[in-house]
């Protein structure tokens, strides 16, 4: 794709307390960045700081022809010119246009879908056609790549792999109703009731586990053990050539990479010897921006 990049394209990410852009170059690198507080209040104005961040993001390039991607939390409409369903944050975001909006043609998707358009672009999975995404972090989300383009699905909400089944007996249920969830399993929202309060956040876990605290040690490779029965289920249903993983929880290093390897070696399907790479994500804070501008360049160029 990198022969249809050009300096004048901006990438947006939307989240709740941070607004991120990017300018691009042709090898989709962020020539200029800037990033500006959402204010996400009542009363306050973030659509104008969206608006805001563009205006400096043009004003950084000599043309006058933008095209933009705006990523965000939330599900994106079937054009892909809104997020139409989002409740409880950002008042205002539902079924908003924001082409009309900004005055240049815009593409609007999921942050955990342009997190995937990033890596497959430009990042750890460049060149693969066929691609998972996994964002661990307050909750697990991600992102499906096939032959080469996102695919979205029914409602645009495929890629929600923290609400599948890791263990189907367990009471607790995840926000869209999953028995036993990979996201109750691994997210940071569930360390408390996890860990019956002993850690907040899954970075004192760790440091715990790294003391060889011996309830530490349990619950981290339990709950490694169940994303590795996780990505292998889904890599049994998409047979994709590479599974990426992005977040927070990716800091753990390799304290999360190698226990996750032993067990897939134990629940992964390797025929003649072939086994799914498993890589951590190329781009961090700025994934959303540069995956939103990289799914707009696809889009103006499609048919």
């Amino acid at each position: 794709m990198d022969k249809f990049l050009n300096p004048h394209t901006i990438g947006i990410d939307l989240g709740g307390t941070q607004i991120k852009g990017v300018l691009l170059n042709t090898s989709g690198e962020a020539v200029r960045q800037q990033i500006l507080p959402t204010d996400d209040e009542p009363g306050g104005d973030w659509k104008e700081k969206v608006r805001e961040l563009a205006e400096g993001l043009k004003a950084s390039a000599p043309v006058e022809d933008f095209r933009i991607g705006l990523s965000a939390p939330g599900l994106a409409n079937a054009e892909n010119t809104a997020i139409t369903y989002m409740p409880d944050r950002l008042s205002g975001l539902e079924n908003f246009i924001w082409g009309e909006f900004l005055g240049a043609p815009t593409w609007v998707l999921n942050d955990a879908h342009a997190a995937l358009m990033a890596e497959a672009e430009f990042g750890a999975a460049k060149g693969c056609r066929n691609v998972l995404l996994l964002t661990l972090g307050t909750g697990v989300g991600g992102g499906i790549l096939i032959n080469g383009e996102l695919y979205q699905g029914q409602f645009q909400m495929a890629g929600h792999f923290g609400h599948f089944s890791v263990n189907a007996n367990d009471d607790e249920r995840s926000l869209l109703g999953a028995p036993g969830s990979l996201e109750y399993a691994i997210g940071n929202y569930s360390i408390r009731r996890r860990s019956f309060g002993k850690f907040s956040s899954t970075m004192d876990l760790l440091k715990a586990y790294r003391t060889g605290d011996p309830f530490a040690t349990w619950l981290w490779l339990e709950s490694v053990r169940k994303l590795a029965a996780g990505i292998a289920s889904l890599s049994n249903a998409f047979s994709p050539e590479i599974v990426v993983l992005s977040g927070g929880i990716t800091l753990a290093g390799n304290d999360l990479f190698q226990p996750l390897e032993s067990f897939l070696d134990i629940y992964g399907f390797r025929p003649e010897n072939n086994k799914i790479a498993i890589r951590r994500a190329h781009f961090a804070e700025l994934s959303g921006a540069i995956g939103a501008a990289a799914f707009a360049l696809k889009k103006s160029i499609t048919p």
